[in-house]
């Protein structure tokens, strides 16, 4: 394993076209890098499994997805100060190798990506049951296998070819959500002709056995049916090494994290339980955001929705495997995977980087279908703690990188954490609680998911102390060759 590169150099910086292997090179506008950022939190998650938080939480979880939302402002906000003093494909695994050492970045490198290349097989399987059922000539796995190729492909072209998919998809799911929340908005406060007034309103909040209808502990398991529907927001600080200008990038998308949370979480699922009372069955029967058009009367709510998450679930295979590939380029440049996958075509693109990663998702694809509740159930229960193990490195590599910029390029601190360090520790602290928290969560898994995630890490840390070891001998063994001769 290799040190990290001084504030002053960045580590795998934007190059100008050239030779294969010239490195990443800045294939990003800005337009893109803004639609990604906008539409890393809109995940399927939001769209899909709202409805499991509103039937355990009622109104009150709301205040699930503001506790989360808070959180997540936080992280990206300590993520977005080292992120923005050294921009890298590398992101928060690169920062916690130089701040807390090789150990860490190797271990969160490849949990994150060992995270995205299953839920590549999740995405790709959600997205084939839509398209099947609206063209069931074509079996599920061939669906399955046809997305996957042609995203690879799209992968594989360019990082602007990835950049402009991502810009549309992302532009898609905004401009629905944004609809979705001036339509309902309306409804909500009697202003939309033909909506029954006696079931839409703010009542909705309160009625049906008070805002927190399953007591103030429902909001904390809330939190964990929701906490997973926000991974993805750090997307852009990974991305932001192939833009034009990676330093203003994510200055602009840590600043506009909490509106985009406000917004589009907590905005579309007020609407929702403001549309209709919270133990509805056709929020159990249709999920949340179906059950809420189709109470507006519009036509054909599930085949809307549908589209809308078949749009999301494509977003979300497309910036997974960009950010699998992406972080596995990071470990090859630092020693901690195959030097195959730090290079890169004329075009800039990490093709083995890439190609890995997409047959690791085909694994976990083939694993869905045939071993759905063994194998692949315990490669998604295994992975499912990853966001908030990821979330907890980036507190501790902050505390440790703050000191560090200070010391070595003080003007590069164009991003600042709030009142550091007490944020930073109450941040980790919460995490620390969610994951403990977890533990006694045996209705919804949660418990199971930690305990799985644990043993995984766990693993992933032995081979990264192993492999530092081995790295140290080497270099001794070097040296010593080096003071006989």
């Amino acid at each position: 394993m290799t040190s990290q590169p001084t504030l002053t150099e960045a580590e795998d910086g934007p190059e100008k076209p050239g030779e294969p292997g010239s490195g990443l090179q800045a294939g990003l506008k800005n337009r893109h890098l803004s639609m990604i950022a906008i539409g890393g939190v809109i995940g399927a998650g939001l769209f899909v499994g709202s409805s499991s938080g509103i039937a355990t939480a009622g109104p009150g979880i709301l205040l699930s997805y503001a506790l989360v939302g808070t959180l997540v402002v936080l992280v990206m906000r300590m993520l977005g100060e080292m992120s923005a003093a050294n921009p890298t494909s590398g992101s928060f695994s690169a920062h916690a190798d130089r701040a807390l050492g090789p150990w860490a970045g190797f271990s969160i490198g490849w949990l994150y990506w060992f995270f995205w290349v299953v839920v590549l097989a999740v995405e790709a399987t959600a997205g084939a049951k839509i398209l099947e059922g609206w063209i069931p000539a074509v079996p599920q796995w061939g669906w399955a296998l046809i997305v996957m190729v042609v995203l690879t492909a799209t992968n594989l072209a360019s990082v602007g070819s990835y950049g402009e998919f991502e810009f549309w998809f992302a532009g898609i799911k905004v401009v629905a959500i944004a609809a979705f929340i001036v339509v309902g908005g309306l409804a909500v406060f009697g202003l939309l002709p033909g909506v029954d007034s006696e079931q839409a309103g703010l009542a909705n909040l309160t009625e049906h056995g008070g805002f927190l209808p399953g007591g103030a502990g429902a909001i904390l398991t809330g939190v964990l049916l929701v906490v997973f529907s926000f991974m993805g927001s750090e997307i852009p600080t990974l991305a932001a090494g192939e833009s034009e200008d990676p330093q203003r990038a994510v200055t602009k998308a840590t600043n506009s994290i909490i509106w985009r949370i406000a917004v589009f979480y907590l905005g579309s699922i007020f609407v929702v339980v403001a549309l209709l009372p919270w133990d509805s069955q056709s929020i159990t029967d249709k999920g949340s955001y179906v059950a809420a058009l189709d109470s507006l009367g519009i036509a054909n709510a599930g085949q809307i929705m549908n589209f809308i998450v078949l749009t999301s679930v494509l977003s979300c295979l497309n910036s997974g495997l960009y950010t699998a590939s992406r972080m596995a380029f990071s470990l090859g440049q630092r020693g901690d995977a195959p030097g195959a996958f730090a290079r890169t075509t004329a075009r800039g693109v990490p093709r083995t980087a890439i190609l890995v990663s997409v047959v690791f998702g085909f694994v976990a694809v083939f694993f869905n279908y045939e071993f759905p509740d063994s194998v692949f159930l315990f490669l998604v229960n295994s992975s499912g703690a990853v966001a908030l193990f990821v979330w907890l490195v980036i507190c501790f590599s902050q505390l440790r990188m703050r000191k560090i910029i200070q010391a070595e390029a003080p003007e590069k601190l164009v991003v600042r954490m709030w009142l550091f360090p007490y944020l930073t520790w109450a941040a980790a602290a919460v995490i620390v609680f969610v994951l403990g928290y977890m533990l006694t969560d045996t209705e919804h898994n949660g418990r199971t998911t930690v305990l799985l995630s644990l043993l995984v890490a766990a693993l992933v840390l032995v081979v990264a102390f192993v492999k530092q070891k081995a790295t140290a001998r080497k270099a001794g063994e070097r040296e010593a060759l080096a003071a006989e001769d």
